[in-house]
């Protein structure tokens, strides 16, 4: 029998710790960039701030120029009262009763608005009667109405019961009182608060109403040029080239239109272009290819074929390699146009010219005529000598007979050359220089179709154009020009 099971002792598991904060790194967190706001908003905004900036300043002048005016004046007038009860004082014997009711001294004397008189008497006391403001008399009041010297006067700024008053006291003298010349000046400070008031709100008034004119008038402004904006975003976004493309008006928002409606439809061309050059090339490419793997799968055999048939194989497989690499070559070149390496630089033509015609007649047997004035031209010069011996290359292998010399005329930035063979169809004239395009009459020659399509593209990159035609007499006349000076057609 087995006796109860043993419990193993518990351990205490060990608490887990807690996790330590993260270090502070010294750098404070960055804060979510916020939207910035589009152009409407912008210009909004900153008419606004114009506008607010301009009536602030406005403003500003303006009400300090008023308070200054008001101010300035009702203090010549307060000065021009005290004044004017001073020398009544010194001139005539005066008594504070003198000043009492309405026929008194003070109707002639305190001609300003809110300016008045009160009479002390000999005590500094407001003498009954003649108070019209609840303003006790000052310590400096009393030493004047015990005066005994007339015409004596203290000014003063004083502020009783929440308001401000500007106080002038005149001595009669002989001790006999004096005269208070009072002018609040609470009204005026109120009439001056509310004009500020009115400013400020006048302000805010014209900044609102400015941003909203200027976000109407950015709206109508930058309605094109966020059209533009969408635009261009939709082809960013889709790859498409046919969006439309706002072109409206003379303004550079007009003409940034009408330079990017250029620029997709110049994409588009090259897109195109791309498309069918890489479309005609795997056509192009598919017949030597096929070709080749016939004569390739022969090859097992190679020993068991007569001598005759085992040379032309082998004829043949270096022919079609030797076509192969032509095409390829010839594709490499239409497509990079060999830009980026070579520069353009002043050469003469007619050089590039001999030197075309030299590696003619190595390769051709043929005699080649060069015909060359003097013209300098700014081009780049393999471009020139590839595009020379292509078309004495194209000369050469539609007049296998040698029936004259081929003749190359260079008058100014205008390159010619001339045969004598059978001449180019008329159907095929306007076709010439197309990529691969082969005429009927040379499906059986040599060649790619795009030795032409070269000196096209080779004329079209220096400014020119290239330009085929038959020849009187028999033959054909094919070259091209640089730059805008050539003509449209041959001259013979």
């Amino acid at each position: 029998m087995t006796g109860p099971a043993r419990r193993l002792p518990r351990f205490p598991r060990p608490a887990r710790r807690a996790p330590r904060p993260p270090r502070p790194s010294g750098r404070l967190p960055r804060l979510p960039r916020l939207p910035r706001p589009g152009l409407p908003t912008t210009f909004a905004l900153a008419f606004a701030a114009i506008a607010a900036l301009v009536a602030v300043l406005i403003g500003a002048l303006g009400y300090d120029a008023a308070a200054r005016l008001i101010r300035d004046d009702e203090t010549a007038d307060f000065g021009a009262a005290v004044d004017s009860v001073g020398r009544q004082v010194q001139r005539e014997v005066l008594f504070p009763g003198d000043f009492a009711g309405p026929s008194g001294l003070s109707a002639d004397l305190v001609r300003p608005i809110r300016v008045t008189t009160q009479s002390l008497d000999p005590d500094g006391a407001v003498l009954p009667g003649t108070a019209r403001l609840d303003l006790p008399p000052s310590p400096s009041d009393h030493e004047l109405a015990h005066a005994d010297q007339p015409g004596r006067t203290s000014i003063g700024l004083r502020h009783e019961h929440r308001e401000a008053y500007r106080v002038g006291v005149v001595s009669l003298g002989g001790r006999r009182g004096a005269v208070q010349i009072i002018q609040q000046v609470g009204p005026t400070e109120k009439l001056l608060t509310t004009l500020r008031t009115r400013t400020v709100a006048l302000v805010a008034i014209v900044a609102v109403l400015a941003g909203g004119a200027g976000r109407l008038l950015a709206r109508r402004i930058t309605r094109r040029l966020v059209r533009l904006t969408h635009a261009a975003e939709l082809v960013a976004a889709s790859g498409r080239l046919d969006v439309p493309v706002p072109a409206a008006g003379t303004d550079e928002v007009g003409r940034l239109g009408r330079a990017f409606d250029r620029m997709l439809g110049r994409l588009a061309t090259a897109k195109e272009n791309q498309r069918r050059l890489v479309q005609d090339a795997g056509h192009e490419l598919r017949t030597p290819l096929t070709s080749l793997r016939t004569n390739l799968s022969v090859l097992p055999s190679l020993d068991r074929l007569p001598p005759a048939e085992r040379a032309a194989l082998m004829a043949d497989l270096v022919e079609e390699t030797r076509e192969l690499t032509q095409l390829v070559e010839e594709l490499v070149a239409l497509a990079a146009d060999r830009r980026a390496d070579e520069q353009p630089t002043e050469v003469l033509l007619a050089d590039v010219v001999r030197q075309a015609a030299a590696q003619a007649r190595r390769r051709s047997d043929r005699e080649v005529v060069v015909d060359a004035d003097a013209t300098v031209v700014t081009a780049r010069p393999d471009a020139l000598a590839r595009a020379v011996g292509n078309l004495l290359d194209n000369a050469a292998k539609f007049d296998p007979a040698g029936t004259g010399p081929i003749e190359v005329v260079v008058r100014g930035p205008r390159v010619e050359v001339r045969d004598r063979g059978p001449g180019i169809d008329a159907a095929d004239l306007d076709r010439v220089f197309d990529r691969f395009y082969r005429a009927t009459a040379a499906r059986g020659l040599p060649g790619s179709g795009l030795g032409l399509a070269i000196v096209h593209e080779v004329a079209r990159s220096h400014g020119g154009t290239a330009f085929a035609a038959n020849r009187e007499g028999g033959g054909a006349v094919i070259g091209f020009t640089l730059g805008a000076d050539g003509a449209d057609g041959p001259d013979g």
